[in-house]
């Protein structure tokens, strides 16, 4: 039998309208769990709850705050092992990933255990004499937040945590493909010390919960990272009624290898930057740019490096590459590897489909070279373990090329050069630039974000989180 996990309203375990099960993208035969689904009511109530809740938990104790954060974080970082496996079980990310993952959420919410302490403002003299001025931040209020299934628990926490350390009120929506990490987290929190009302969790399709809470009117804030689609229609939405909006949308992140590259550098960067987590982030650097004196040895290369990884169950502790996450991400990665094929492009390794012990969605990763900027494989974000190699001639066409996207999020380029290195951080149109490491991975104390198509509003993470989770008051007195 499989257990039924329940929605988190107003501080109750509550049931919703109807329920779906949540499948293991390694072996279709298990079951993670059954999970409810919420409909627009579940969430006007939750909303109601969170904004019940705000004017206590807005004015509470900044210790209080911090003490409840702080617990959370070292109970994932306590069972780090538990809800990794839960999180590879549901969304085929590699063991190791996954653990990984969860210690990164309990790092997470331990940071802003500190941040909610650390709230700063300021005092000024006035122009005027006799009068001072005090500059301060405050919680929005009711903040929304939607999140997608590579990374069930980082993006939760991320969203969440600095949401209540600044004060704020929290409705949750987790992807409809990951409610099992979305549901150990929401179970971690109501046994915490935080308030009912304050923190909900509604799952169930974005249709129809997500549209609940992008539309309603109590909910000040919306933090969503997801499809390009989706996001503008949450950005319409918000701005409709003029909510505060943050999103991020994706990427088709370039990496440069120029000549005079270290080798095994650059093809470490490009095998972990493209297809480790089976290429399933929005950092995953899909375009690969090389120079033309290194492009044959780099190929090569490369393609040795991919024969080498193990693509297989995310739950054996030797597999390299875990499954794609479902049946409909596996179709849409297919049908990207056959319109590269007709672009014109040269599939250089993999990009078929394996079989394996158990019936899974297991695809080889895929590398095309002879590849363009102006076909779809090198436009268009595909969201699996797919990467092309564009040749150039020189860093000079490189970065023009790396440049030449209607994404903006994360760039790197692979070089001995102090020159190039420092030029290219400078000129990079993207929010986040790895010098001789892969695109993908980032620290949870800094920034992150995009530029251009990727990512709008503030960024998300660090110190910088204030900026979208609070307001700024100016107050003016006269003592």
């Amino acid at each position: 039998m499989t257990s039924t996990h329940l929605n988190f309203v107003a501080g109750e375990w509550t049931a919703g309208t109807d329920s779906a099960l949540d499948h293991n993208p390694s072996d279709d035969a298990d079951v993670v769990g059954e999970y409810e689904h919420g409909d627009a009511a579940q969430v006007s109530t939750a909303v109601e709850a969170a904004k019940e809740a705000a004017v206590t938990w807005g004015r509470s104790p900044i210790q209080e705050r911090s003490d409840a954060l702080d617990a959370i974080g070292s109970a994932l970082i306590a069972r780090a092992q538990e809800f990794g496996s839960i999180l590879s079980r549901e969304e085929g990310k590699v063991l190791r990933d996954g653990v990984g993952e969860v210690m990164r959420a309990g790092r997470i919410f331990k940071f802003f255990a500190g941040e909610a302490l650390r709230n700063a403002g300021q005092k000024l003299p006035s122009v005027r004499p006799g009068l001072e001025v005090e500059i301060s931040r405050e919680p929005v209020g009711v903040v929304g937040i939607i999140t997608p299934w590579n990374f069930p628990f980082a993006i939760p926490a991320w969203k969440i945590a600095p949401a209540l350390a600044y004060g704020n009120t929290v409705v949750f929506k987790p992807a409809d493909l990951v409610p099992g990490s979305a549901w150990e987290l929401a179970r971690l929190i109501a046994d915490s010390a935080i308030a009912p009302g304050v923190f909900n969790l509604v799952m169930g399709r974005g249709s129809v919960v997500g549209e609940a809470i992008i539309t309603n009117p109590d909910v000040a804030a919306i933090s969503f990272t997801g499809s390009i689609e989706t996001g503008h229609h949450v950005a319409e939405a918000a701005v409709r009624r003029m909510a505060k909006v943050q999103l991020e949308m994706g990427g088709k992140n370039p990496l440069i290898v120029l000549d005079d590259a270290d080798l095994e550098v650059a093809v470490e960067c490009a095998y972990q930057g493209s297809f480790e987590q089976t290429g399933q982030r929005c950092t995953a650097s899909s375009r690969v740019i090389v120079t033309s004196g290194i492009h044959d040895r780099f190929v090569a290369a490369l393609v040795e490096r991919l024969k080498r990884a193990r693509v297989g169950d995310a739950m054996v502790p030797e597999t390299d590459i875990g499954p794609v996450v479902d049946e409909n991400q596996l179709a849409q990665d297919l049908r990207y590897i056959a319109v590269g094929q007709q672009e014109g492009a040269t599939l250089a390794y993999g990009g078929g489909l394996l079989e394996r012990e158990k019936k899974g969605h297991y695809l080889e990763p895929a590398l095309f070279v002879d590849a363009t900027n102006q076909m779809r494989i090198s436009r268009e974000e595909i969201f699996g373990p797919v990467a092309s190699i564009i040749q150039v001639a020189s860093y000079d066409e490189a970065l023009d090329v790396a440049n030449d996207t209607p994404f903006g999020l994360a760039a790197g380029i692979v070089t001995t050069s102090l020159k190039y290195a420092s030029d290219f951080r400078r000129s990079s149109q993207a929010g986040m630039v790895m010098i001789n490491l892969p695109t993908a991975g980032v620290d949870y104390h800094v920034p992150f974000g995009g530029r251009k198509g990727s990512s709008y509003g503030p960024r998300e993470q660090g110190s910088y989180a204030a900026e979208f989770y609070t307001t700024v008051k100016t107050a003016y007195i006269r003592p």
